[in-house]
C-alpha cells in the first residue's frame, strides 16, 4: 500500500509501505476514506521541528473497518469510524475523566508506542489502530458525499476548536475574540456560537477566511494586530475587553494578543501548538485577573456530542476543506498549506 512520509524540512513523499495488519488483540486495521493535513503537521515541514529519520506522517482520518482483533468488542469490521488524533485505552482514569490525552497508554500517530512497535501515520491508504475500542468512535452510517468532511473535521480540527471554546469558559451571553483564522479558529468560532457566545470577533487578515468565519457566525471581524488590534477589539465591545479569548495558534505574539484583548477577569483557552515560543506575563495576568486554560485537545471525549450535531446538521465544520486532492498529490497538499493558498487540504485515495 501507499502512505506519506516525511523525510525532512519541505520533503513529504508518497511511498510504498507494507501492508498493515492486527498485531496485538486490541487492533484494528482501517482503510481510509478521507484525511487531510493538520497546521501542526507544517512545523516539522518547515523545519521547526526535526525530522531525524524518514518517519509516516499525518494524524485526522476517517475510514471503514476491515479487521477487528480478538478482544476488539465496540466497533466491527464494515462500520465507518472516526479516529481522534491520539490513540487512547478508554479506560484509564484519565479517560474516564475525559482527558484521553493523558491517557495511560497514550499513543501518536506515526510513533512507536509504549512498546517500542511503530504505529501507522493517518495519511495513507491503510492504518493499524492500536487499542480500538478506545479509540475508534464509529459513526451511525456510512456519511454521504456532502457530510463525509463534516465528519472528517471532528478528527482534530472541531473537536480542538471546541476544547478552546471549553477552557476559556464560554456561555450564552458571553463576547469572544478568536486569535487564529486557521481551521482550528474558524471551528472555534462554530464551537463559541454553539456554547451559546452572543458576540464573536475574528481575527483575520485574510478576505476569504473572513467570509468563511462569518458564515461560520462570527459577528465581527478585526484586521489589525498588536495595539491597534486591542483597540479595535474594545472598540467593538463597549470599551473592555473579551469574556472569553481563543488562542488557536501558538506563537508568542498569538498569546499575548489574546491576553491583551482579554477583559479584567476574562479567561483565555489556549490550542495553539506552543512552537513559537510562547510566554506568560505572569504580572499581567496578576494586575488583571486573566486566566489561561487549556492545552492538548482530548477530541475523543468530545467526538459523541460533536458527531450528534454534525449528523443533524447543526454544526458544519467541514467546509474549512477549501481544497480537496488525491493521496498521490500530498506534497502539493503541504505546499498548499503552508503557502496559504488553502485553509485545510483534505486527501482522497
Amino acid at each position: 500500500m501507499r502512505a506519506t512520509l516525511i523525510h525532512g524540512p519541505a520533503d513529504i513523499r508518497l511511498e510504498d509501505v507494507p501492508d498493515p495488519h492486527v498485531r496485538r488483540p486490541t487492533d484494528a486495521v482501517v482503510r481510509v476514506v478521507a484525511s487531510c493535513v493538520c497546521g501542526s503537521d507544517l512545523w516539522p515541514y518547515r523545519g521547526v521541528r526535526p525530522t531525524p529519520d524518514p518517519r509516516r506522517i499525518g494524524h485526522e482520518f476517517v475510514g471503514v473497518v476491515e479487521e477487528v482483533g480478538a478482544d476488539v468488542r465496540r466497533v466491527r469490521e464494515g462500520q465507518f469510524v472516526v479516529a481522534p488524533f491520539t490513540i487512547s485505552d478508554g479506560t484509564c482514569r484519565h479517560c474516564r475523566r475525559g482527558v484521553h490525552t493523558s491517557c495511560e497508554h497514550v499513543g501518536w500517530w506515526g510513533a512507536p508506542d509504549h512498546e517500542g512497535i511503530p504505529s501507522d501515520g493517518g495519511q495513507g491508504e491503510r492504518v493499524r489502530v492500536p487499542l480500538a475500542d478506545g479509540t475508534l468512535v464509529a459513526t451511525p452510517e456510512h456519511p454521504s458525499p456532502e457530510l463525509l468532511p463534516h465528519v472528517l473535521a471532528l478528527s482534530d480540527v472541531m473537536g480542538t476548536g471546541h476544547h478552546a471554546a471549553r477552557a476559556a469558559g464560554v456561555v450564552p451571553g458571553s463576547t469572544v475574540v478568536v486569535v487564529g483564522d486557521g481551521a482550528v479558529g474558524l471551528c472555534g468560532t462554530i464551537a463559541a456560537r454553539r456554547l451559546g457566545a452572543e458576540r464573536v470577533v475574528v481575527m483575520s487578515r485574510h478576505a476569504t477566511r473572513q467570509d468563511l468565519a462569518r458564515s461560520f457566525g462570527a459577528t465581527d471581524v478585526v484586521a489589525e494586530r498588536g495595539a491597534e488590534g486591542v483597540a479595535a477589539v474594545r472598540d467593538l465591545l463597549d470599551g473592555t475587553g473579551a469574556d472569553a479569548v481563543l488562542e488557536c495558534v501558538g506563537s508568542k505574539e498569538s498569546m499575548q494578543q489574546a491576553l491583551d484583548t482579554a477583559r479584567p477577569g476574562g479567561t483565555v483557552g489556549f490550542v495553539g501548538v506552543p512552537a513559537g515560543g510562547p510566554e506568560l506575563p505572569v504580572q499581567q495576568m496578576f494586575s488583571t485577573n486573566v486566566g489561561v486554560r487549556g492545552g492538548i485537545a482530548p477530541v475523543r471525549a468530545y467526538l459523541p456530542e460533536l458527531l450528534e450535531d454534525v449528523w443533524a446538521g447543526s454544526i458544519e465544520p467541514g467546509w474549512v476543506f477549501d481544497l480537496t486532492l488525491p493521496l498521490a498529490e500530498v506534497a502539493e497538499a503541504y505546499r498548499a498549506m503552508d503557502e496559504r493558498r488553502a485553509v485545510k487540504v483534505m486527501l482522497r485515495p
